[in-house]
């Protein structure tokens, strides 16, 4: 029996379009290129040879075209696992719920979702300037613990190890580790990419070990994370948002995987705020590879 979700449930504007993002189904490509910051979407798109739509709504922007013979939506998501929250919901519903009906579809459309963002890295081969592909992420945020089927997806006996390793506090969120799909991995990361793991943060200070005026509740957090490993895999960075767009994208279907271009190296204590042209490379290479 197909399901039937009613408008308390997924918000439909009066013109057809999904609430947050303001896209309607048939402004959706099945290959989407995600990016935190919205001023980054029209950076992707101006490599596209054609444009269909540039929707902005709250701080969300889209725009769907064609790249090379291939249709790619690029969203701009905003900053934190919340953001991803609404974007990833709203995309699947976009692709798999008839509007018109409400009612789920009888064919399942699968999404290609890649991230592109930035991050700070956390071991040595990780300097400023490199690409990292997050193989695994661990949520920070607790976003995934929310939904059924969570165990199902997540490596289990990853977390109970960083758990223990980190001594985790009960005052914190559960972290979750949650493989990316293993495909769109090899497809996007290919020979000149760092295959990491990513720890996505609820925030930029406090939750990456920064400090400014408010001391931190954990000061050897970041010393901890550094030396963890697991079965040869160690922690390579800190973003926001990869956990969930991996987790969510694993409970529905579809393929996700984020790419990072490291800005600076906490380790090393080094950043780099000109970075344009390694963006740049980074675009290129996921429009090429998605």
């Amino acid at each position: 029996m197909k399901r039937y979700f009613p408008p308390s449930e997924l918000l439909i504007e009066p013109n057809g379009a999904v609430y947050h993002l303001g896209v309607k189904p048939e402004q959706l490509a099945d290959r989407v290129i995600l990016v935190g910051d919205p001023n980054r979407v029209p950076k992707v798109a101006a490599y596209f040879d054609t444009t269909e739509c540039d929707i902005s709504a709250r701080e969300f922007r889209t725009i769907t075209g064609t790249y090379k013979g291939k249709r790619i939506t690029v969203v701009g998501t905003g900053i934190g696992c919340d953001n991803i929250d609404i974007v990833v919901n709203e995309l699947d519903a976009l692709a798999n719920i008839d509007f018109a009906t409400r009612y789920e579809k009888d064919t399942f459309r699968q999404l290609q979702m890649v991230r592109i963002g930035t991050c700070g890295g956390l071991q040595e081969y990780c300097p400023t300037g490199s690409f990292i592909c997050s193989v695994k992420s661990v949520g920070f945020d607790g976003l995934l613990n929310f939904y059924a089927g969570r165990n199902d997806v997540c490596d289990l006996e990853f977390e109970e190890a960083f758990k223990q390793h980190l001594n985790w506090s009960p005052l914190l969120c559960a972290p979750y580790t949650i493989p990316a799909d293993k495909e769109l991995v090899e497809r996007i990361a290919q020979d000149n990419m760092v295959r990491g793991v990513t720890i996505a943060c609820g925030g930029f200070f406090g939750p990456q070990g920064r400090q400014l005026r408010v001391p931190l509740a954990f000061p050897k957090q970041n010393e901890l994370i550094e030396s963890f490993e697991y079965k040869g895999q160690r922690i390579t960075n800190f973003e926001m948002e990869s956990s969930a767009l991996a987790g969510l994208a694993a409970l529905m279907g579809h393929k996700a995987v984020t790419v990072c271009l490291v800005i600076a190296n906490r380790l090393a204590k080094k950043a780099t705020m000109d970075y344009n042209e390694k963006m740049r490379e980074l675009i290129l290479t996921v429009l090429d590879r998605i």
